[in-house]
């Protein structure tokens, strides 16, 4: 961040010399100076700078807080505010304007780099926030199916356009309503009003689901049959919403095979549901760290020690990680789905592909887990898709290290058979194992063994596991004993071209 182009605003000419001095010796950039608000909005558009330094106090019709709100609003630029001035009443004005540090006169060196350095962080952070909103807003705007979503107090506070359709209500006119107003539901049979999901759920804090022959009167008042489930929002072990997924059921209603569609789509949905309740609380904590780590910094100032200022940063580049690790997962799998995983096999040395994969693993986990990496095979050539492979075992290396205890150690062997022309691969843990009856669900998705407790994950981990195992034509098989370890085979053809 030492090449920060920075623009400093103040009307004493000295002190902006000095300031820009100050910038020049910590190793930034100074775009320019200004004295006025004018000359600053002028600078700021022209020289394009990655933060303002201004002065709030400043001579003619307009004074730091009025040029500030005039530089934010035209570029995305965070400000830093310099006054001599610290009264309770220029501080809430300024607080206004978003500023992103406010530092009072007069000021060291020192204090003038952390307030930069942790502006330029909570500016970059923003945007890395923003583009994770947005990212998971496409997502839900693009469902086929009508999602809704309340606050704790069964307000709504997000409908996708499917969801506007199916309604008859726009989101801007529905944001803010009670949830029964927008989604008012009926029994078709007794023509009575059915009690809300959402109010449901936040009572009874599970996934409810409707009952047979339920129909949505529309804003218009046209009657929808429909199906539904609500699932609970949660932060922390408590609930702050509801998320509904609903769809249209008036053909299906006409079919003679009714039960058995309602059915399926009752799973179907289901999955949805807990689809959009787990990548939501999934996001929330790591935004949760996010958040909580800037605050600090914000709040400690030049306070700030070294020590903790690196903590911090661990903390956000983790969360950050965790975001992305998740948003790769549910890309993954809206491409399968969509059957749209690309396969390309190509040659590459398996041993030399697991040595590094290792190496890579345990630098982005600091792992706390010994991996023993043993090649029981002279000849490693092989044919296979570089990506997948990198997906399939990473994940069960993951799962392997996050179900053991601190300082297990994991077994990770491979063997080329070149009569069976197929490479295997174990991995062996000796960490909680999984109970008998959950193992034959682990690849379906978001399916969780029951002994994880309050382990994180997203059930998605071993569905791209058995995905990246199709897509190469292999075998996966799982032994597990609980208290004892698991171990993951797989089995891929050694040319999977052929």
């Amino acid at each position: 961040m030492g090449q920060a182009r920075i623009l400093v605003v103040e009307d004493e000419v000295i002190v902006a010399r000095t300031i820009a001095n100050q910038l020049s010796q910590l190793g930034y950039i100074v775009t320019g100076t200004a004295s006025s608000g004018k000359v600053a909005i002028a600078k700021a558009s022209e020289t394009q700078p990655e933060l303002v330094l201004m002065d709030i106090i400043l001579k003619g019709d307009m004074d730091g807080i009025a040029t500030a709100t005039q530089i934010r609003e035209q570029l995305d630029v965070p400000i830093i505010y310099l006054t001599a001035y610290g009264d309770d009443h220029t501080l809430e004005r300024a607080k206004i304007t978003q500023p992103f540090g406010y530092i009072v006169k007069p000021f060291t060196t020192k204090d003038l780099k952390i307030a930069i350095e942790i502006g330029l962080l909570k500016h970059r952070l923003e945007n890395e926030l923003r583009e994770n909103r947005d990212q998971l807003a496409t997502l839900l705007n693009s469902m086929s199916d009508a999602v809704i979503a309340a606050n704790e107090q069964g307000k709504i506070t997000f409908m996708n356009p499917a969801a506007e359709v199916l309604t008859g209500w726009q989101q801007k006119d529905a944001l803010g309503n009670e949830a029964a107003k927008i989604f008012h539901l009926v029994d078709e049979v007794t023509e009575n009003t059915l009690e809300n999901p959402v109010t449901k759920v936040l009572r009874e804090q599970q996934v409810v689901y409707l009952g047979e022959f339920t129909s949505l009167i529309t804003k218009n008042g046209k009657r929808v049959p429909i199906g539904d489930s609500a699932s609970p929002l949660k932060r922390s072990d408590q609930i702050n919403g509801v998320v509904v997924v609903f769809w249209d059921l008036s053909e299906r209603r006409q079919s003679k095979l009714l039960e058995q569609a309602l059915e399926k789509e009752q799973e179907l949905n289901r999955l949805k549901s807990l689809f959009i309740s787990t990548v939501s609380h999934e996001f929330r904590n790591p935004l949760t760290v996010v958040q909580t780590a800037v605050e600090l910094m914000e709040m400690q100032g030049a306070n700030l020690t070294d020590t903790k200022r690196g903590v911090y940063l661990k903390r956000i580049q983790g969360a950050v990680q965790s975001m992305e690790k998740l948003m790769e997962e549910v890309l993954f799998m809206g491409r399968a789905e969509a059957e749209k995983l690309i396969f390309n096999p190509a040659p590459l040395n398996l041993e030399q592909f697991c040595r590094e994969l290792i190496e890579d693993f345990l630098i982005v986990k600091s792992s706390v887990c010994e991996i023993v990496f043993t090649c029981h095979s002279e000849n490693t050539s092989a044919v296979m898709d570089e990506g997948l492979l990198h997906y399939l075992l990473a994940n069960l290396l993951s799962n392997a290290v996050k179900y053991s205890p601190q300082g297990g150690k994991i077994q990770f062997d491979l063997i080329c058979d070149p009569i069976e022309k197929v490479a295997i691969f174990y991995i062996q843990d000796r960490g909680m194992g999984i109970p008998e009856p959950d193992q034959a669900r682990l690849f379906e998705s978001f399916y969780r063994a029951s002994n994880v407790k309050s382990i994180q994950g997203t059930g998605l981990g071993l569905v791209i596991v058995k995905r990246c195992v199709d897509a190469h034509r292999g075998q996966i098989s799982v032994t597990s004993e609980v208290g004892v370890g698991t171990r993951f085979t797989v089995i891929l053809p050694l040319n999977s071209e052929l």
